[in-house]
């Protein structure tokens, strides 16, 4: 399975429909008094849509991806229009005042943060728009928050859902090694000092509504920040079996009971970040697998449709 205009122009539809929605919405958000009640779109003029604040960013993402890869499709200039009435310096600085709020220092930590910076990122390949230099402060923002974070964070976080350090770290590192130096650095060394001593992971997964495999993700991580050289041997100690397709719940799709229900239809997530790790890592037949059991429920309920197509869209642009 390949990204065609076909399955593009689907995804977009899809984000279109929800990046702008606001209801219904799961919020984040600390109160520290009565005036601290606020509808979705006051406390987050750009990222109020898509259920909550970082499906709506990872949602943008998968637009402005989308927008690059097929320009001429009908959607891309829809996608243009809203990016740039979302995407202004007025309601970023919004964004950003909300994210320094000492209240917030939790807030989105890592993985909405982690999604902002590849956000970003994907903002600097539009050289015909200005949003990336809008988008740059709250990137940069996240950026130092992410280095305070590393400095007090002892042990990894290993859950397959948002908090999980490893997919989070896998993302930062490609903005970090264009525009923080620093961070990059701090991330491989925390990464080996974390993982470089995990050996014959016995993938005790997925958890009932998890989207990440915690094996794979760390694998991803790993593969970003040691040479191919390092890594080799480091993933055959991790899964010294793999060849024999062991331990079997890697490598076998996760099932779905309901996709209305917004917990489960992470698994389908799961088969999706799957698909994206083991086509990097090289067993294109298993990644296959597990996106043939996804890739169809991407659309058709809003409990998936909201942030599906990012995890699809990762997995399908993968390269071994």
């Amino acid at each position: 399975m390949e990204l065609t205009e076909e399955i593009a122009r689907r995804f977009a539809k899809a984000a279109l429909g929800h990046v702008a929605r606001e209801y219904p919405h799961k919020l984040d958000h600390v109160m520290e008094g009565d005036e601290d009640v606020l509808s979705p779109r006051t406390l987050h003029p750009c990222f109020f849509g898509s259920y909550d604040w970082h499906s709506c960013v990872h949602g943008w993402w998968t637009l402005l991806t989308l927008r690059r890869l097929y320009p001429d499709m009908p959607e891309a200039s829809h996608i243009a229009l809203l990016a740039e009435a979302t995407f202004t310096k007025e309601k970023l600085a919004v964004e950003l005042a909300y994210a320094q709020r000492p209240a917030s220092r939790g807030f989105e930590r890592p993985y909405g943060w982690a999604w902002l910076l590849y956000l970003h990122l994907e903002a600097t390949r539009h050289e015909d728009r200005d949003w990336a230099t809008r988008v740059e402060p709250l990137a940069r923002y996240f950026g130092e928050g992410f280095k305070a974070y590393l400095g007090v964070l002892t042990y990894p976080i290993r859950t397959g859902a948002h908090p999980n350090s490893a997919f989070a770290l896998t993302l930062a590192i490609e903005w970090a090694d264009r525009f923080d130096e620093e961070l990059a650095d701090t991330i491989r060394r925390t990464a080996r000092g974390w993982f470089d001593q995990d050996r014959d992971s016995q993938a005790w997964e997925p958890g009932g509504d998890e989207f990440l495999s915690p094996t794979l993700a760390e694998a991803l991580l790993m593969k970003r920040t040691l040479s191919p050289e390092e890594f080799a041997p480091w993933f055959t100690a991790l899964l010294p079996r793999r060849s024999a397709h062991l331990p079997p719940t890697l490598f076998t799709p996760a099932t779905v009971s309901d996709r209305t229900d917004g917990k489960i239809a992470h698994l389908d997530g799961l088969n999706l970040s799957r698909a994206w790790a083991w086509r990097e890592l090289g067993d294109e037949v298993t990644a296959q697998r597990h996106l043939e059991a996804a890739l169809p429920h991407v659309t058709g309920d809003y409990m998936g449709e909201h942030w599906l197509a990012s995890f699809a869209l990762l997995a399908l642009r993968a390269r071994a």
